[in-house]
């Protein structure tokens, strides 16, 4: 390795990007190729960044098994950047064993950290939880541990494992802070920071109440029959019952909540669950039916009582029944929650994480807009959604897989 590879390396794990250009920016050699797209994509310029590190994952030799790997790696992350989750999981999987078997522990973690973003990404805690594990940073660069230590907090925290969350973000404040990346150390300081905003509301007869992190992981470890319109599900305590895949179900279970303790008439239960104002008897048919549903699926929490008007919900042993609501309504909630974290989202990518169908993200994609309060880039295919503000930095990773790439 040549002394201005290593220099632009250096530079790249300090976060200087610009530094890191300079050294390499007229070489056209796979090295030089590598740690450009890494420089490119740290100053958000992810597609050149993606064409420079394709290129030289091709230019380097059969031999060089490991710096393709690398740059395998690091595209990988870009294409998180991007919000693409289209590309192939095998070969990121692949990288990392590479990396495994040549003792690369740094970017082999990086790869875990990756794919584990990905899903995270996705909404799929358990798998990320699974390919997370129980990573093994000692030795390895303070920038890399910070990144291990944010990614454990994110998981935590959509779980709703608060304290562990606070701790592993300490733990990524004081190896930020080591590290001596500004980016890195705003990343941490950000996620700190969503610990005191409202994460949820809690609705009732006399109002609404804000609700942090920590407050909705405190009420959902009570006895009380919880209907989170956040997670799109019910439960109380240990068990849990997810409809997020039976949105019929889960509007039905919602209203009969908020009618606690009272009952709710069956037209509208209608006009809410189906969204007609006209009901017919092939309305009311399908809502007994889909009361026969829900009814099955939470004879362990609840009772729903048929009554002269409608329907009432009956929680077994007594408990108080609590919806919580996210901290804005509608559709929009869901696609704002996840352009609240400053990356640009094309709307597939969008569909994909929300389980929903594309012109339902379309739909509420242009109500934002109107309202300003999300921002198109690009045209076509190639248009991102973004919510204002732009943030300083290009994606909670970071790249630190800057590594000698040699």
């Amino acid at each position: 390795m040549d002394s201005l590879i290593a220099a632009s390396a250096r530079a790249l794990a300090a976060g200087d990007a610009l530094g890191a250009l300079k050294r390499v920016a007229l070489r056209e050699d796979p090295p030089a190729l590598a740690l450009r797209g890494i420089a490119m994509a740290q100053l958000g310029e992810h597609a050149r960044a993606r064409t420079l590190l394709q290129l030289a994952a091709r230019r380097f030799g059969t031999h060089e098994e490991r710096a393709r790997a690398r740059c395998v790696v690091a595209e990988a992350e870009v294409a998180v950047a991007m919000r693409d989750f289209s590309g192939p999981v095998r070969a990121l999987s692949a990288a990392a064993a590479t990396l495994e078997a040549h003792g690369d522990r740094a970017n082999a973690l990086q790869a875990r950290l990756i794919a584990a973003r990905r899903l995270l990404l996705l909404g799929r805690l358990d798998e990320a939880a699974s390919t997370l594990g129980r990573p093994d940073t000692q030795g390895l660069p303070p920038v890399l541990v910070a990144v291990a230590e944010l990614t454990g907090a994110e998981l935590a925290l959509r779980s709703l494992r608060v304290d562990e969350a606070q701790a592993a973000l300490q733990r990524a404040h004081q190896s930020a802070t080591l590290a001596g990346v500004p980016a890195l150390v705003a990343e941490v300081a950000q996620a700190q920071a969503t610990l005191e905003r409202p994460a949820a509301r809690r609705l009732g007869a006399g109002g609404e109440q804000a609700l942090r992190l920590d407050e909705v992981a405190a009420l959902k470890a009570t006895d009380a029959l919880v209907v989170d319109a956040c997670q799109r599900g019910l439960g109380a305590g240990a068990e849990w019952q997810t409809l997020a895949r039976r949105p019929v179900l889960f509007t039905l279970a919602r209203a009969l909540a908020e009618a606690w303790p009272g009952e709710i008439d069956r037209e509208t239960l209608i006009a809410t669950a189906f969204r007609t104002r006209r009901p017919d008897e092939t309305h009311r048919a399908r809502l007994r039916v889909e009361i026969g549903r829900l009814r099955a699926l939470v004879p362990t929490l609840a009772r729903i009582e048929a009554t002269a008007r409608g329907f009432a919900l009956r929680p077994l042993d007594d408990r108080p029944v609590v919806v919580l609501a996210p901290p804005i309504d509608g559709e929009q909630a869901s696609v704002v929650a996840l352009l609240s974290d400053g990356a640009a989202w094309s709307t597939s990518a969008l569909a994909l994480a929300l389980g929903a169908s594309q012109r339902t993200v379309q739909r509420a994609l242009a109500e934002l807009e109107t309202a300003e309060r999300v921002r198109a880039i690009g045209q076509a295919r190639a248009r991102r959604w973004q919510a204002p503000p732009f943030t300083e930095f290009t994606t909670i990773l970071l790249l630190p897989a800057a590594l000698p790439i040699a």
